[in-house]
């Protein structure tokens, strides 16, 4: 199928373009166009050709068959630099930094400014870094070593490296994951500047609200090919989800089927070294789903690591269990029952090397080991029950953790944790970077827990996924409890109001 609707010549050209592999087609017979001004959004689930589409247009990927026209230039192939050449430029949603440089030697990596003499001119980068960054309203410096950056602010970096060069296409895949409400609108901004100054932005996202905000045009890719398109009057949600998955999606949220039960941790007078200004007073209980707002900065990741067993607690008494509870390593915070699955799954919660066997049981090797060995074969059994359970998409759970989908990455997360018995479990960002349909599974797990009676915490910056997913919200801000919400007073407004600092 074809997606060419707009008016014009475009700017950039997709004809018939298809890449076979070895018993896989994962790109069949695509046609996009994309016109000067426009921001078309790419949607689809993971697997369904959009990585694969983009990589051919940015010359990492050569197509079977097919043509590329950018401009009034045709091609067969992109290579990588006929591609940034042609004003291609790429955010990417796995983030390309080095964290042993500043901001501006990441920003200008390869395309360094230089002295007459051929040295590098650092001053005169972070010059040029300076408008740049404040375009994407990113509050760090040029200088800013970027190993100090948080996930969030390292995003903001690669959007403003992508603007660095003379882009005349904007790739922008998953721009939003890691970033907060009002840091999405600054982004918002950007995009229609970039519009404005006659710049096409391709916008692939799972955000399907933000799609719904920014994009002028839709194309849905299903299995290798273009399912469809959406022009701007015809996008909105529910038609989104039926272009991605061919069917309607009528409960993405699944609803409390229980009544939460006791407290199962009381925070009192929580102080940790990351806000030593700020107190926590909170019960989070049995058999409820406590979602956590907050901008970033608000110290929502610093509590729960802290209580993880990773951060410091200065002062303050934890209760567990009616217990006084303080956990010094993760390891004890495990052995106590309480676990983490991590915002940055690919740097904190998975050993990518590693088979998906290994990763499940890493976590819990005494009870898959015998007289200090591990069993091959318990960890295989565990492995296989946690694949069926979770519907992680593998044949061979002998494979390495970095060849799956961000998904079912995640799903061997948390098979990791389920193999075990939890009493509480913190989900940060749970949904960072998969698609729609693997969201709805997770929220599912997520629920499921909760009505066996496990303590659920899920910090999100997805403000619609914060509101359909808890039972309760608490917002914090400069790591402080700013406010609770119950039920009947959700809303975008009053958490937002809660995390600037309304009442």
């Amino acid at each position: 199928m074809t997606a060419t609707t707009g008016t014009g010549q475009p700017l950039l050209a997709l004809e018939n373009i298809s890449k076979v592999y070895p018993g896989v087609i994962a790109l069949s017979d695509v046609t996009l166009r994309v016109h000067h001004g426009e921001v078309l959004a790419l949607i689809g689930e993971n697997g369904a050709g959009k990585s694969t589409l983009m990589k051919v247009l940015g010359g990492v990927i050569e197509p079977s068959s097919g043509t590329i026209t950018i401009g009034d230039r045709h091609y067969d192939r992109l290579s990588v630099l006929e591609s940034q050449a042609a004003g291609i430029a790429f955010v990417h949603q796995e983030l390309n930094v080095f964290d042993n440089l500043d901001v501006a030697g990441n920003m200008f990596m390869g395309r360094e400014i230089r002295t007459r003499l051929g040295f590098m001119d650092i001053e005169a980068m972070r010059k040029a870094a300076r408008p740049l960054l404040r375009r994407v309203g990113a509050s760090f410096k040029p200088e800013t070593l970027v190993a100090n950056l948080s996930l969030a602010e390292r995003q903001l970096l690669e959007i403003a490296k992508a603007l660095s060069i003379d882009a005349r296409v904007v790739i922008m895949d998953e721009p939003t994951s890691s970033l907060t409400l009002s840091e999405t609108q600054t982004l918002m901004k950007v995009i229609a500047d970039l519009k404005s100054d006659g710049i096409a932005v391709i916008y692939i996202s799972h955000r399907l609200g933000e799609v719904e905000q920014c994009a002028d045009r839709v194309v849905g890719l299903r299995d290798g090919h273009v399912a469809g398109e959406l022009a701007k009057h015809e996008i909105n949600h529910d038609a989104m989800i039926r272009l991605m998955i061919g069917r309607d999606l009528k409960a993405l949220y699944t609803p409390p089927s229980v009544a939460s039960g006791g407290t199962v941790l009381s925070l009192k007078g929580i102080k940790n070294a990351v806000n030593p200004q700020s107190r926590v007073n909170l019960d989070i209980r049995a058999g409820e789903i406590l979602g956590v707002a907050g901008l970033v900065g608000a110290g929502r990741t610093e509590l729960a690591e802290a209580i993880f067993g990773i951060g410091d607690i200065l002062e303050g008494e934890l209760t567990l269990a009616g217990k006084t509870f303080r956990a010094r390593t993760p390891r004890e915070a495990i052995d106590a029952g309480i676990y983490l699955v991590p915002e940055d799954r690919k740097r904190t919660g998975l050993v990518l090397e590693s088979s998906i066997c290994e990763n499940i049981s890493l976590a819990d090797l005494g009870t898959v080991s015998r007289y200090g060995l591990v069993s091959q074969k318990a960890q295989l059994r565990r492995a296989l029950a946690q694949r069926d359970r979770l519907g992680i998409k593998a044949n061979d759970v002998m494979r390495n953790a970095a060849e799956l989908s961000g998904g079912n990455q995640q799903k061997v997360v948390l098979g990791k944790w389920l193999s075990m018995n939890p009493k509480l479990i913190f989900f940060d960002e749970p949904t960072r970077g998969i698609d729609v349909g693997a969201k709805s599974e997770i929220y599912k797990l997520m629920r499921g827990l909760a009505d066996a009676g496990v303590g659920v915490v899920m910090i999100s910056s997805d403000m619609e996924e914060v509101i359909g997913v808890s039972d309760r919200i608490v917002v914090l801000r400069e790591g402080r409890l700013s406010g609770e919400l119950q039920r009947a007073q959700f809303s975008e407004h009053n958490v937002l109001k809660l995390a600037v600092g309304g009442n």
